[in-house]
């Protein structure tokens, strides 16, 4: 309950730094889901704006919450987005992808001016690799992305649904879930698995973050990058 906590202050933190008139990226996830909730909240009281979500389960709580949705081909420019991350170390460097929206997080965050990433305490670390990084590939290409990875040093493992099938993103393919441990050079591997045919996304966020809001208690911290 604690980490509920501090996942709603954050992100009701970050959505009081948004706009009127502003583009927003909705982020999908736990804490980002609060941001979604409370920037409903200030629609109703007046706010407006429009958002572009990175999922097709925060385009329907942004319905849902009576926030005006656009696309990026009518808006490829976005002037903010918050979003949540799995880890988060003290530059900025984020793990994503927990949710399986990685690849539609990406886009979002390359093309927006300022994004704000909110977690709860838990998240922060002092080295990414704690929690398995995500692989978003196309599933013709899965055993020789598999491969590589082991290569690399990681241990991949097919993400399942329910069913025991594997997990489609919202893009149609499908997630591997690779066990590096402490990872010594993420902008290193970032640029090895971005270099690898078949792979359509990965889950580090590298030089993407302006700032962090982290609950921590009943406050919030803000960490600021350095991009």
């Amino acid at each position: 309950m604690a980490n509920e906590k501090e996942k709603e202050i954050a992100g009701r933190a970050a959505a009081e730094l948004v706009r009127g008139g502003d583009v927003v990226g909705l982020g999908t996830g736990s804490t980002a889901y609060f941001a979604v909730v409370a920037l409903g909240e200030r629609v109703k009281a007046g706010l407006k704006i429009i958002g572009i979500p990175t999922s097709v389960h925060t385009g329907d709580l942004a319905r849902t919450v009576g926030i005006q949705l656009t696309t990026l081909d009518e808006h490829p420019e976005i002037d903010i987005t918050i979003d949540g991350a799995d880890e988060v170390d003290p530059q900025l460097r984020l793990m994503k992808g927990g949710g399986g929206a990685l690849t539609r997080e990406k886009v979002i965050a390359s093309v927006s001016r300022k994004m704000v990433v909110v977690v709860d305490s838990s998240k922060v670390v002092a080295a990414l690799g704690k929690f398995p990084l995500p692989v978003e590939v196309i599933a013709f290409a899965r055993t020789v992305v598999e491969k590589k990875i082991v290569a690399l040093g990681g241990a991949p493992k097919l993400r399942l649904g329910p069913d025991h099938s594997p997990f489609l993103t919202d893009n149609g393919n499908q997630i591997l879930d690779c066990s590096f441990g402490k990872i010594a050079d993420p902008p290193e591997l970032a640029q090895v698995l971005s270099d690898t045919p078949g792979i359509v996304e990965h889950g580090l966020f590298i030089g993407l973050a302006k700032v962090a809001l982290v609950g921590r208690g009943n406050s919030v911290e803000e960490i600021l990058g350095n991009n």
